[in-house]
């Protein structure tokens, strides 16, 4: 009886051994994969958070430590006196006197430079020859530093013989001249019209380019209708410009919290702090009478002013253009 033996698969070397699988491999490499991503996102970050960290965090941390110290500026704080800065902060009439010059640069840049910016805005959006050239001549300030603007100003409005005072003697105004920053009844409305010129070509150019965002087959259905220029610019310009307003509104505000540069330069805070900001305050303390930690417990109060007023703002105002900029991914692709 003959028997046939069939070749058994299991059979030979290497029997009982599972043989090697793609799919078994392909886990490890999709989490090799995941890894070297998230390495190189890693990476790439890695120098900005450290800019980042010692530039800003530490610093700012650094502050509110030293705000609780009486210091002088050298070695490390070790004189701790809890919140007598702080207490000491809201009992200074300086500094009660910088919060309202705050507020008042404030509503003026909101009445009168940003409505300013609009107009112009509107004005150089039209048809109009040379406009570019005007565009340029507008925006050109916001590029010069604040040190040469205020240099410059303080050159044009020179008590006498400065470019304003022989500009309105030769025009029969010179009783409007004077002491332009030297006078405590005009030097905070001086100091506005340089903030103004400095500052207002940058928000012009932002509204610019938000009214060039505006569709045209809108403002010209409005027209066949009948609207009028005004209701044009009422009812389709301006809704469609308003998240662009929205912002320059945001910039101003914190602008004019942390003014410093303009104000240093023109006036140092002079006459008699009638034109001191926060900052010039800050700056006097911790540099010129090296009050450390007294300075810090003010650039602690201007930063949580600018952070309260940060984040109201973008819970109350910039709310919709966050969540129309903000896309939910959903897995049933709705």
């Amino acid at each position: 009886m003959t028997s046939t033996f069939l070749p058994d698969e299991r059979t030979g070397p290497g029997a009982g051994s599972p043989s090697p699988s793609p799919a078994a491999d392909r886990p490890t490499g999709r989490a090799r994969r995941r890894t070297l991503h998230w390495l190189t996102a890693a990476g790439f970050q890695l120098p900005a958070l450290v800019l980042f960290l010692g530039l800003v965090l530490l610093p700012m941390l650094f502050a509110l430590y030293a705000a609780f110290f009486r210091w002088g500026g050298f070695g490390m704080p070790s004189d701790y006196i809890g919140g007598e800065n702080f207490t000491r902060l809201f009992q200074d009439a300086v500094f009660l006197g910088d919060l309202w010059r705050c507020l008042v640069l404030v509503v003026l840049s909101l009445a009168v430079q940003l409505p300013f910016a609009l107009a112009m805005a509107v004005l150089l959006n039209q048809r109009m020859r040379g406009r570019a050239v005007y565009r340029m001549l507008f925006f050109a300030p916001y590029v010069l530093s604040e040190a040469i603007t205020g240099i410059l100003f303080g050159m044009i409005f020179a008590p006498d013989d400065g470019f304003a005072d022989q500009v309105l003697g030769r025009i029969g105004l010179d009783g409007l001249g004077g002491e332009w920053f030297a006078d405590p009844s005009t030097v905070m409305a001086t100091v506005f019209l340089v903030m103004t010129w400095k500052y207002f070509g940058f928000h012009m150019m932002l509204y610019l380019a938000g009214l060039q965002a505006v569709p045209r087959e809108l403002t010209e259905a409005a027209l066949i209708d009948g609207a009028s220029a005004w209701q044009r610019f009422r009812n389709v310009t301006l809704p469609l410009l308003a998240p662009t307003l929205r912002i320059s509104v945001f910039l101003a505000v914190i602008g004019s919290i942390q003014l410093f540069d303009l104000v240093w330069v023109t006036t140092a805070g002079g006459p008699d702090h009638h034109s001191e900001t926060m900052a010039v305050t800050m700056f006097q303390y911790g540099f010129k009478r090296y009050q450390v930690g007294y300075a810090s417990a003010i650039s602690v109060v201007m930063f949580g002013i600018s952070l309260v007023f940060a984040l109201a703002y973008q819970r109350f105002v910039l709310r919709r253009d966050l969540e129309g900029a903000t896309t939910t991914m959903r897995g049933d692709g709705k």
